[in-house]
């Protein structure tokens, strides 16, 4: 980094030393929740100079967090809802992940419009797309995407032959952006530990510390191990997303902020099932359906139905997947059919409760309270602002210390990874031939790794034959199986199947196929016996096992009773009664 500082690991080491810190002495903040919003306000108060700890009870992102749209967007819709400001929010930090924080990790992504009527639909939709592009530039930066330009029928077909020529009547492109949203939270929280935050996973707050009526920090219950420890800090930020109520319970009940979960589930397809070079971007009764190219593959989503079952992992049912095939063959020359689903994915969104009774139309804005002393709530929002909604969060921390705290400088920090990337980029064929691997290769490690691409590089300098592919899910490298447990944090073969690589969306097989041999490059650095290898596989086995049943299930209830039936390797425990 610029400043001299050697990038922090978040290793088994680094996890015990993290616990042991924060139990040791009193921290200015300590952060609820590892997911985008919990990782934004480590970073945004550690840049602030405070003393931060964050806790997380399963894997970083393992909630919403590592199941969205991978998108980083305006919010195209939201202007006819006419939320003209949080669009131009949404679209100011949209330039700013992808030409300053985060180049490595946030790339733009072209979306064809396709419309269905003569006359008035083109004027309409161009004059909203239009707008979209000028909010771009109202912030005084760069957009950092190309302009919209409309297309006639035989254009659009150039670009997309998959289209079905009497689905549309023409059609206009635009840009915006998308990114792998659990890396970004892994990335950003190694970037939060490089500037001292302390960061643990599998740390379950089970309890709040008081005194009074003030709260004055956390009890905790370490997953891995069993014991208990308490955190004592100043200020506690809850910002736990769909978990925001659960925890308000822990204070007496007493919130100021109620969730609301909608479910919307994603499917993945090979990229050679839709013959396109942009992605599609469609209206539904209800929304909007994005087809988004992914590699070597195309994520088709989403869905938005309320959830009030299991929060940790949502099922997606039968009618939700043929709700997206439907819909995406409506315009398809060649329709797709659930043989063609590589894997499926299903997320739940924080929104504020509201006056509508459809979760579609319930506000992606966020909110801060402070409902009792030592206490700082944060939720809704939507993954593209968690930056302003980290400020905002650390605002209300700073109000609550009562001292001057510096403002919010994240705007100016990239993330680990970040600089020199460009640099990288452009030598990549050069380090592909000091490195021995193909340029493609190369390519894949910039896009994941950034300037971290030495760190991995290194890892197979020591042993060569992690240079090789994964048997079974070839896109990555045994290197990047090992540098997720020495360096990211993952404890589990879950974590890195799911989190720290997509093996378990992008192949047909789910990750089984690699399973074995992922868990064994893993048990070196984590200390794994030939027996932890063994129930690391089963467990991850009946995972697959289990979402594949609940995707045949017609409703909600028997595909969450079913995805429940798989247990977690790592269970949390009955958090404590107020």
């Amino acid at each position: 980094m610029a400043s001299g500082r050697s990038v922090a690991r978040l290793g088994p080491a680094e996890r015990v030393a993290a616990l042991e810190s924060m139990a040791a002495q009193e921290l200015d903040v300590v952060v609820v929740g590892g997911g985008v919003v919990g990782a934004g306000i480590a970073l945004d108060a550690t840049t602030r100079g405070l003393d931060v700890g964050l806790l997380e009870a399963r894997d970083f992102a393992s909630g919403t967090s590592s199941r969205s749209s991978k998108l980083i967007h305006g919010g195209l819709r939201y202007l006819e809802q006419l939320n003209f400001e949080l669009v131009r929010e949404a679209l100011r930090e949209r330039s700013l992940l992808l030409q300053r924080i985060a180049p490595h990790l946030v790339r733009p992504v072209p979306f064809l419009f396709p419309m269905t009527h003569y006359a008035w639909e083109r004027p309409y939709v161009g004059a909203g797309v239009a707008l979209y592009d000028t909010l771009g530039h109202t912030s005084g930066l760069a957009r950092g995407v190309p302009g919209h330009r409309h297309l006639s029928r035989s254009r659009a077909l150039r670009l997309a032959p998959a289209l079905k020529k009497s689905a549309f009547t023409g059609a206009i492109q635009y840009w915006d952006a998308q990114v792998d949203d659990a890396r970004y939270v892994m990335t950003m929280l190694r970037t939060a530990a490089t500037y001292d935050a302390r960061i643990a996973l599998r740390a379950q707050v089970v309890g709040f510390l008081r005194e009074g009526e003030r709260v004055t920090g956390v009890r905790v219950r370490d997953l891995e191990c069993g014991d208990e420890l308490e955190v004592r800090a100043r200020q506690v930020v809850n910002a736990t997303g769909v978990w925001t109520d659960d925890i308000q319970e822990l204070v007496g009940g007493r919130g100021q902020i109620h969730v609301r979960a909608s479910k919307g589930i994603h499917l993945v397809v090979p990229r050679d099932r839709i013959q396109s070079r942009t992605g599609i971007i469609l209206r539904t009764e209800k929304s909007v359906l994005f087809v988004i190219p992914w590699g070597r593959h195309w994520i088709i989503g989403t869905t938005d139905t309320e959830w009030t079952l299991d929060k940790s992992h949502p099922a997606a049912s039968r009618a939700d997947i043929d709700y997206l095939l439907d819909h995406v063959n409506a315009v398809l020359s060649v329709p797709l059919s659930r043989d063609d689903v590589e894997g499926v994915y299903a997320g739940l969104r924080p929104l504020l409760y509201g006056e509508s009774d459809e979760t579609s139309k319930l506000s992606r804005e966020h909110v801060v309270a402070h409902p009792v002393p030592g206490l700082v709530m944060i939720a809704g929002g939507k993954y593209t602002t968690y930056r302003v909604m980290a400020e905002d969060a650390v605002n209300a921390v700073a109000h609550g210390l009562d001292q001057r705290v510096p403002r919010s400088c994240t705007d100016r920090v990239p993330l680990v990874g970040a600089e020199g990337y460009q640099a990288l980029w452009n030598s990549r064929h050069r380090i592909a031939q000091s490195s021995g691997l193909h340029v493609a290769r190369i390519e894949h490690l910039l896009q994941r790794y950034g300037s971290l691409i030495d760190e991995v590089l290194d890892l197979i300098d020591g042993d060569p034959s992690l240079a090789r592919p994964l048997s079974g899910a070839d896109d990555y490298l045994r290197a990047e199986i090992v540098y997720a447990a020495t360096h990211e944090g993952a404890r589990h073969l879950n974590d890195v199947l799911t989190r720290r690589t997509r093996i378990s969306i992008e192949t047909f097989h789910r990750g089984l196929a690699v399973a074995q041999e992922a868990a064994e490059l893993m048990a070196g650095p984590l200390d794994w016996d030939g027996e932890q290898v063994k129930r690391e596989v089963e467990y991850y086995s009946k995972r697959v096992e289990a979402e594949r049943r609940s995707q045949e299930q017609d409703t909600d209830q028997d595909a969450d009773a079913i995805r429940l039936g798989a247990p977690e390797i790592v269970p949390v425990v009955a958090p404590e009664q107020p």
